[in-house]
C-alpha cells in the first residue's frame, strides 16, 4: 500500500527532508463516550478521515499539506463523572499548540490549521493569545460546522447524533454498532430561559443532560448522507487549504 505524502505519520524522514511543505494540519478530538452505538474515538477518527481527504484533495491541486498526528483528548470537564471520558484542560491545550507551533515555527512551516472534531474544544481565545507570540499564521476549523446541515439532516444534534453518525459510517462502518443498539439521543434542557434560548451560556453537566451520553436523535443516520457531508467538508477544507498554502499571511486583507 503507497504511502501518503501529505500524511505526516506514513511519511519517512527521506520524503519529509525534501518535501517544501507549505500547511500544517493539526486534527484534536477527544476520547469520550458517544451514545450506545459510537466508539470513544469517534472524533478523532472522524477527524483524521477528512482531514486526511481534504489534504488530499488539496496536495492534488499543487498544495504542499501535512497533516499532523491527532490529538486524541479534548476538554471534557462535564463528562468527568462518565467512566474513562478522559479530559485535557484548556490550559493544557494552551501549553501543547504552543509546544508545537514552537516547533514548526524553527522547521520553517508558517501556517498552522487546527482541524476540530469536538464541540467542547474552543480554541479561539487559545489562538488570540498565541498569534502574537509566533510567526506562525494559526487558524481554526471545526469541521461540524461547514455547510447547512439542514440540507442533508433532518434530525437536530450536537453529539453521536444523525449528522456524527452518518459521517462514522461513512469513514468508520465497521465501528459502528447496529442503530437498533442506539439510544434516542433524547436532550434534557436548561430550565433558565436564557441558558435554553442560548444568549447565556454554562458547561452542560452531561449525566444531568442526557441518559444514553447522546444529544440528537442517530435513527435516520444512514452511510449516503454521511458520504455527501464528508464531501462537503472535504471539498471546503481543500478549497480553504489551496488558499491559504498561496496566501501570504502579511496580506491577508482587501477592500470589500
Amino acid at each position: 500500500m503507497p504511502t501518503r505524502p501529505y500524511i505526516l505519520a506514513e511519511s519517512t524522514w527521506k520524503t519529509v527532508d525534501v518535501t517544501p511543505y507549505e500547511v500544517a494540519v493539526l486534527p484534536w478530538g477527544a476520547t469520550e463516550a458517544h451514545n450506545y452505538h459510537l466508539p470513544y474515538a469517534t472524533d478523532n477518527i472522524q477527524c483524521d478521515a477528512l482531514a486526511a481527504e481534504g489534504a488530499r484533495r488539496a496536495w492534488e491541486r499543487g498544495a504542499r499539506v501535512v497533516v499532523l498526528p491527532c490529538v486524541p483528548f479534548g476538554v471534557n470537564t462535564g463528562q468527568l463523572d462518565i467512566k474513562l471520558c478522559l479530559n485535557m484542560n484548556p490550559s493544557t491545550q494552551a501549553a501543547l499548540l504552543a509546544d508545537l507551533t514552537h516547533a514548526l515555527e524553527g522547521q520553517g512551516i508558517r501556517k498552522l490549521v487546527v482541524f476540530n472534531g469536538h464541540g467542547g474544544n474552543d480554541f479561539r481565545q487559545i489562538i488570540r493569545e498565541l498569534q502574537p507570540r509566533t510567526q506562525v499564521f494559526l487558524s481554526l476549523i471545526n469541521w461540524y460546522k461547514i455547510g447547512d446541515r439542514s440540507a442533508i439532516f433532518s434530525a437536530a444534534g450536537d453529539h453521536a447524533d444523525e449528522l456524527e453518525t452518518s459521517v462514522m459510517m461513512h469513514v468508520a462502518p465497521d465501528l459502528v454498532r447496529p442503530l437498533s443498539e442506539a439510544g434516542d439521543g433524547r436532550e434534557r434542557r436548561w430550565n433558565i430561559a436564557a441558558l435554553r434560548e442560548g444568549w447565556a451560556w454554562a458547561p452542560r453537566r452531561w449525566t444531568q443532560v442526557s441518559a444514553d451520553t447522546g444529544t440528537g436523535n442517530p435513527a435516520q443516520a444512514t452511510v449516503e448522507k454521511g458520504a455527501r457531508y464528508a464531501d462537503v467538508v472535504a471539498s471546503k477544507v481543500a478549497d480553504y487549504l489551496v488558499a491559504l498554502a498561496a496566501a501570504d499571511p502579511s496580506n491577508l486583507y482587501a477592500d470589500a
